[in-house]
């Protein structure tokens, strides 16, 4: 009951913080701008749905090497500190 109730709470909080922001002509034009865009967009995937698939792959595709990317470098740096944390020990065990 609990969990439904914030969930109803939240949704009732945005939609009234959304439709108390749209009093402002800027946001108003601006939210209006995204959502025909938004609606062009869609409407140009729904009838090309091939086009929308190999769209989303490429995408999917960069993301997967933009992962891989960072994680490689993540990685890398681990390497380079564990490296000099041997190094930092190797000296103190020295002296």
């Amino acid at each position: 009951m609990g969990k439904r109730r914030i969930i109803l709470s939240m949704s009732i909080g945005a939609v009234v913080g959304g439709a108390v922001a749209l009093f402002d002509k800027n946001t108003r034009s601006y939210a209006k701008e995204r959502f025909d865009a938004a609606r062009s967009c869609s409407s140009h995937f729904i009838s090309n749905p091939s086009e929308a698939i190999h769209s989303l792959r490429n995408t999917f595709d960069e993301l997967n090497e933009t992962i891989a990317s960072g994680a490689e470098n993540a990685i890398n740096a681990l390497e380079q500190v564990e490296s000099t944390l041997e190094k930092v020990t190797n000296k103190k065990a020295l002296k």
